[in-house]
């Protein structure tokens, strides 16, 4: 049973393979700024894709492993806040909202999305009380990057967790909004992009369940979020795109 088990990827690997493609995918818009029809260039952002599934599916592992829901949630507002200047700084972002998309990292929606975890699993709050607060979230998380979908989309991965199936199909829903809202709102060519998220399925389809020998990839996955964007924002200052405060 437990060769069975092992057989696949297991968290340490499929975590190395999203940081690999986040990492291809943000030096590429930082060489290559905006939308560039150019095809080695989607093509590089289509890998880049895989990134954020992956990241969803294990914020909903995270929330069904955690001993601690409180330090979990609030581990990861840290990181947001941490990342909303590292992501801003990265992208010659002003570090002050100033619209409706792309505003802040995908770190925002993911931590209210284990609140809202806590939200839908509970049975302290009536039908009706939820509803207004999933609305509010929903809201608030909006202008970040990946939008409200980064909220919702991991909810569903951990409400329908063991069938992966419907986990599959989650992912598709959410991708889909996500794609047409950026279709129809930001750009076309790109807005069908988002649909290569899809591509991470045969990658989740191979986890095993294992953490991995190497313990550290947790937070190892949570410093190199902010820690290369970071770098990546140091770079965009020193070949001129740019200045140090966006």
């Amino acid at each position: 049973m437990d060769t069975i088990k092992k057989i696949g990827l297991n968290s340490n690997e499929v975590k190395l393979i999203a940081i690999i493609a986040m990492t291809i995918d943000h030096v590429t818009w930082l060489l290559f700024p905006g939308c560039q029809m150019i095809w080695w260039v989607m093509l590089l952002h289509a890998i880049g894709r895989l990134t954020a599934p992956i990241m969803w599916f294990f914020i909903a592992e995270g929330f069904h492993y955690t001993r601690n829901v409180k330090k979990y949630i609030a581990r990861l507002f840290v990181f947001a806040v941490i990342s909303h200047f590292a992501y801003n700084f990265a992208g010659g972002i002003p570090f002050i909202p100033n619209g409706f998309f792309n505003m802040t990292s995908v770190m925002w929606s993911l931590a209210w999305s284990v609140v809202l975890m806590v939200i839908f699993t509970t049975d302290q709050l009536p039908q009706w009380g939820k509803i207004v607060l999933t609305l509010i979230i929903c809201f608030i998380t909006f202008p970040s990057d990946w939008s409200t979908v980064a909220a919702m989309c991991p909810v569903y991965l951990y409400m329908n967790r063991g069938d992966f199936k419907k986990q599959s199909l989650t992912m598709l829903i959410w991708t889909t909004i996500y794609a047409v809202v950026y279709f129809i709102f930001m750009d076309k060519a790109y807005g069908i992009l988002q649909m290569c998220t899809l591509l991470s399925l045969p990658i989740l389809k191979q986890y095993n369940g294992e953490r991995g020998k190497w313990k550290g990839m947790k937070w190892f996955f949570y410093l190199y979020y902010p820690a290369h964007l970071f770098a990546i924002g140091i770079i965009r200052v020193l070949i001129g795109n740019g200045s140090i405060f966006p």
